[in-house]
């Protein structure tokens, strides 16, 4: 008998059909890699296991875990099994921690209710998986909130809660989404030795045909709620015997064609569109005792850099290097503590809210929660319209919404998508409404924090193509904050390392990333997924 069996899995949400005919198994020991677009059931199908759907939902067919019928058990055998045998790893970490516990008392609070260990045991646990994941004690103290994590660190407390109690099946929903390839490395070598040492099943959900090539014995396909191809990994990704599995591959390695804008090839005296300079950013110290005040912390380091007119600008580096907190200050969404940031000739680190408002049209930002920067309750009309405030001229309603549905269009949604709210759609959607909201009053200059993390790879492929058009069309100037050093060398003229809050390298996309100099670079440019080098070595272990 398989760990997981599911024959013939249905599924409904009010009249609209999910999931249609899903044979799927796992067997002990074994990863399985469940990969198609969104929207494809990947996420609902671990869903249904979990008996985490919707009130509205209607599930047939079989679902089998370790002998136990899934779809017939009351909820006091699944709380049981939750946590406990099953463990999952959502792919949004900031909405799946609680914002107002610490991390250790939300990594020891599983501990605690399945085992019976009393405080002190479940902390000692916590620290010790916590540890096992990246985040030792000494950096980062149970105490610490979700909030003062960066987006990768949050992740990691999400794979420590799901891993803590040794489950038989981890389910894992894009686990690695929010990471730096270091440490996506790192963790998907956590993966594979928890599943070798405990033989462990692991359902694996990516975007990702690299990270599956290269962690997965069996591969599943889904489209449209049904399964297009499965079968072993390296024999369905290389004979690409399906047309969709063709199509999957070739935009996992889509290179967007581009033009070089006029204003690109601007000679290097022309004044530049943003210019940092030595910028510093500290932040207080955590207390840690009541005699002796603590010491700032340094997220940013003198770092200084320039960006022309549509040029494209790509900034690398591990989780927590500074990326983001540099990005929030070229917005002028943070104060530099020290340095100055001007956009178009104008020091906006040193204007006013009021003051900043004409120069924010010229800049937008794609954010990398997408969900997080959405508020809940309004549609999706609202939401990619918010920046229209900024314009000179207040558009009518119908031109607003007009202006949003060619916005929505232009990311691959339809017109109709507006008069939904965020809830509605799945994570690589979310993030498709942030990038429509940041094009929309076509800026300048969009600084995207991980624009395409969260888009399966034939969305992503469409993104770039619309940035890279922008950019050859209008000449909007792009400083890309990512992890993916294939999107970098994709979309981008140039690159900058970043490590601890400095830039330790930077140069042409194509001379950093084919001969870097610093380890910083060398550290991601060999952890970084290659769908081809995954698949040469699982071939060539096969024989």
């Amino acid at each position: 008998m398989s760990l997981l069996e599911i024959e013939n899995l249905r599924l409904e949400i009010g009249d609209t059909p999910i999931l249609k005919d899903i044979d799927l198994t796992i067997e002990q020991g074994e990863v399985m890699g469940l990969v198609g677009e969104s929207g494809s059931g990947k996420s609902m199908t671990a869903l249904t296991v979990m008996q985490l759907l919707p009130e509205a939902a209607r599930a047939q067919g079989r679902v089998t875990f370790d002998g136990i019928d899934i779809l017939s058990a009351p909820e006091a055998a699944m709380n049981k099994l939750r946590g406990d045998d099953i463990g999952m790893v959502f792919q949004e970490p900031m909405t799946a921690l609680n914002p107002v516990k610490t991390i250790g008392e939300q990594v020891a609070e599983g501990i605690r209710w399945h085992t019976g260990a009393n405080r002190a045991d479940a902390e000692q646990t916590a620290r010790q998986i916590l540890d096992r994941v990246g985040l030792p004690e000494a950096k980062f103290p149970l105490a610490r909130y979700p909030h003062e994590l960066s987006g990768g660190q949050r992740q990691r407390v999400v794979i420590a809660i799901a891993c803590a109690l040794k489950p038989k099946l981890l389910i894992a929903d894009e686990p690695t989404t929010a990471l730096d390839v270091v440490l996506q490395k790192q963790i998907l070598e956590l993966l594979r030795d928890l599943v070798d040492e405990r033989k462990m099943g692991l359902l694996l959900i990516s975007h990702d045909l690299a990270v599956v090539a290269d962690m997965a014995d069996r591969i599943t396909i889904m489209r449209h709620g049904e399964v297009m191809e499965d079968g072993e990994t390296a024999r369905t990704l290389s004979e690409q015997v399906h047309p969709y599995t063709r199509q999957l591959a070739q935009a996992s390695m889509h290179v967007p064609a581009r033009k070089r804008h006029a204003t690109a090839a601007a000679t290097a005296d022309a004044p530049p569109l943003l210019s940092v300079e030595n910028v510093v950013r500290d932040y207080p110290g955590r207390r840690t005792s009541l005699l002796r005040k603590p010491a700032p912390f340094r997220a940013v380091d003198g770092v200084s850099f320039s960006l022309r007119a549509g040029q494209s600008v790509a900034l690398v580096g591990r989780s927590g290097c500074g990326k983001s907190t540099l990005a929030r200050m070229v917005l002028a969404l943070d104060r530099p503590t020290d340095g100055a940031i001007r956009l178009d000739g104008a020091e906006v680190s040193a204007l006013g809210e009021d003051a900043l408002k004409p120069h924010r049209r010229k800049m937008q930002v794609v954010f990398q929660d997408p969900y997080g920067s959405f508020n809940p309750r309004h549609k999706v009309e609202r939401l990619v319209g918010e920046p229209l405030h900024l314009l000179e001229k207040k558009p009518s309603a119908a031109e607003r919404r007009e202006m949003v549905a060619d916005a929505l269009h232009e990311v691959g949604l339809q017109p109709r998508d507006m008069d939904k709210y965020p809830h509605e759609f799945s994570g690589g959607q979310r993030q498709r409404i942030s990038i429509a909201r940041a094009i929309i009053t076509r800026p300048q200059l969009v600084v995207a924090d991980e624009p395409v993390s969260a888009l399966d790879v034939s969305i992503r492929a469409q993104v770039l193509d619309l940035f890279a058009d922008l950019n050859d069309r209008l000449g909007v100037a792009y400083l890309f904050i990512t992890h993916d050093l294939t999107v970098a060398r994709a979309i981008t003229d140039e690159v900058m390392v970043m490590h601890d809050g400095r830039i330790v390298e930077e140069g042409k996309t194509g001379q950093v990333l084919d001969n870097p100099q610093s380890d910083a670079a060398k550290a991601l440019v060999a952890a970084a997924p290659d769908l081809h080098r995954a698949l040469r070595r699982r071939l060539a272990e096969q024989g």
